[in-house]
């Protein structure tokens, strides 16, 4: 759908998030919306604000702060015709919950032989750059990836999280949403006022290049578009925005990479058993005899994520992703 064929509103982030929210809820009463103040104060980073005011407290529940609890209900909820959005405050927060997550939720249409499924989604918003305390900032998507049963989204643009958030609540099975809180409200983006989706697991090419293939999502897709940009009078650089990391878009993947023949991935998460590894093994699956060069990674270091003056450190910022190109491509 193009973003140029319906009324539109210049929007933030968090305020897409809002938007698609009140948007499926208002032509589907079976959402719910559901979590620690999502309610009367409208969320710790006001998500869900006005929603309690448009559709009462049997829609928009204020629950205790109990993530199993949260998420065991919501299993419930969506088991018998529902469509719970729960919302973790924070994503380390989710951690109570993960045995209701991978155990339950993710196996509820194969255990019951497809009698029933989990219409759930979770929203979260992951990562760093914003001086939280312990357990605010992680970057666990790989965690979710690795089991099957699951999709896990990762939007970097306004116009993008609402349309993901569409196809998310309307997703006949449950769904990790993280929301990338460093850009929550960092710029704004055309957002239609309407209705409509952006399909699960389709990478969008932000640029197109030609010298190598730089793969990232969620907030590291903006340090890299400027990283990219950087570097255009020496390296014509490829950007592909994954959005979806389960399922990953091997499509695209593999035909941005047999067209460039270098590839580097960028993620804030720790780089033993992230994501750029899955990435660097499919391309050798499938592409072997297109590279040129070892798969770059640039992500964050196999360290608990840092407090306050070291996570500037530690995410991978647009100097450090350049480095990183020049290296895959100078080899």
């Amino acid at each position: 759908m193009s973003q140029a064929t319906t009324e539109s509103e210049n929007l933030t982030l968090v305020q897409a998030v809002r938007d698609g929210l009140y948007t499926e809820m208002k032509q589907d009463e079976d959402v719910v919306v559901m979590g620690e103040d999502v309610g009367k104060n409208g969320g710790v980073f006001r998500a869900t604000e006005g929603l309690y005011e448009e559709f009462g407290d049997d829609r928009v529940i204020d629950t205790p702060l109990a993530e199993s609890g949260i998420i065991g209900t919501a299993i419930g909820m969506a088991a018998y015709g529902l469509k719970p959005v729960p919302e973790m405050q924070f994503s380390g927060f989710m951690y109570p919950a993960f045995d209701q997550i991978v155990s339950h939720a993710a196996r509820l249409r194969t255990r019951s032989r497809g009698r029933f499924t989990c219409p759930m989604v979770v929203r979260a918003p992951y990562g760093g750059g914003i001086r939280a305390p312990e357990h605010h900032s992680e970057s666990m998507e790989a965690f979710y990836s690795h089991q099957p049963g699951l999709k896990v989204v990762m939007p970097s643009t306004p116009y993008d999280t609402k349309g993901l958030l569409t196809s998310a609540i309307r997703d006949p099975d449950p769904v990790i949403f993280l929301e990338p809180k460093l850009i929550y409200r960092a710029f704004r983006d055309e957002v239609p006022t309407e209705s409509y989706e952006v399909p699960l697991g389709e990478a969008a090419v932000r640029r197109e290049g030609t010298d190598i293939s730089v793969f990232t999502w969620g907030a590291m897709t903006r340090p890299t578009m400027e990283a990219a940009e950087e570097l255009a009078d020496e390296i014509d650089v490829e950007v592909v925005d994954l959005r979806t990391v389960s399922p990953l878009d091997t499509d695209t993947i593999i035909e941005s990479f047999k067209k460039t023949g270098r590839a580097a991935v960028v993620h804030e998460a720790p780089k033993t058993g992230g994501l750029a590894g899955e990435i660097a093994a499919t391309i050798q699956e499938e592409a072997l005899l297109y590279q040129e060069a070892p798969v770059e990674r640039i992500t964050g270091f196999d360290t608990p994520f840092p407090l306050y003056s070291l996570e500037d450190y530690y995410l991978p910022e647009p100097t450090r992703i350049k480095e990183g190109i020049r290296d895959a491509v100078n080899f």
